[in-house]
């Protein structure tokens, strides 16, 4: 009983020994084998591999394409417009062993804070270089910058056992500062084009009421001209009826003018006449002068 007691301990340890000793590598991932700081060995297939337990360790690191998104920056492109910037780049671990080496034990992290310390200068450079205004970034040209930007990161970023796949730019606006004074600028040109066309709208009714007046001036004037025309046409054809008139019976044609005298003289609201007696208004109200009249 008392060796049972004994053996059940190191039963014990060597199974932890035992299990310490094996680790297991996806397809996702690859390793390396550390003693003391130090690669020993690289496990670049998945599967069952065994290392030496208490002294090595393993460290995984993703073989699969990653993404980084970068933080905004500001260019200033040949024509001095400031854009800000907004990227993203995928990549992956292309040797494990430099990736290592290069970042030490600050892993992925350390690596993508090394990357984008490239990518974001790259950036810089390619849409500061002559040539290419911001009128370019935001042009089909666009594409070409985005391939010069992918294969100046992948080169540079090679020292780092990383392989930059591409490059991207999300997104390119104007800082904020700049957008206000752009929105005032599209605002000012809206209301002065808008104050156009109301000038325009204005001057083009003014047009029309002036036509539109002289039309009914001349309108005006043609019927008084025509009316005139008329009247005197008709004074004239009435005059001419007067004067045959007269000359057919001059005595008949005196008693009709003074009797349309009386009739518009004595009227209603004229009733009241002050005239001498021998006015020769009255002439065919006395006996006198009717005894003068056609029978």
């Amino acid at each position: 009983m008392r060796r049972i007691t004994y053996l059940a301990p190191v039963l014990v340890l060597t199974i932890a020994v035992i299990l310490s000793s094996i680790f297991v590598v996806d397809e996702r991932q690859r390793a390396l084998v550390l003693q003391f700081g130090q690669i020993r060995q690289v496990i670049e297939e998945p599967g069952l591999n065994f290392k030496v337990p208490f002294i090595q360790e393993v460290v995984y690191y993703d073989d699969r394409i990653l993404s980084l998104d970068t933080a905004p920056i500001e260019v200033t492109p040949s024509d001095d417009r400031r854009l800000v910037v907004d990227a993203f780049a995928r990549y992956r671990i292309e040797d494990v062993v430099q990736f290592r080496q290069a970042v030490g034990v600050g892993g992925l992290r350390t690596g993508e804070d090394r990357l984008e310390g490239i990518i974001n200068p790259t950036i810089r450079a390619v849409l500061g270089a002559d040539g290419v205004t911001s009128n370019t970034i935001l042009s089909t040209e666009r594409a070409r910058l985005m391939d010069e930007i992918t294969a100046q990161a992948r080169a540079r970023a090679a020292v780092l056992g990383l392989e930059v796949l591409d490059v991207r730019l999300k997104q390119t606006n104007l800082p904020a500062q700049n957008l206000e004074a752009t929105f005032a600028r599209m605002r000012a040109e809206r209301e002065r084009e808008a104050t156009d066309e109301i000038a325009r709208g204005n001057e083009a009714a003014q047009r029309v009421r002036a036509q539109a007046d002289r039309t009914v001036v001349e309108l005006v004037s043609e019927a008084q001209r025509e009316a005139e025309i008329t009247r005197g046409e008709a004074d004239a054809e009435r005059n001419s009826i007067f004067a045959q008139a007269f000359g057919q019976d001059p005595e008949f044609f005196e008693f009709y003018r003074s009797m349309t005298a009386y009739e518009r003289a004595l009227r209603q609201q004229n009733s009241t006449m002050v005239i001498s007696p021998d006015s020769e208004f009255f002439e065919y109200l006395d006996s006198s002068g009717l005894s003068g009249l056609p029978q």
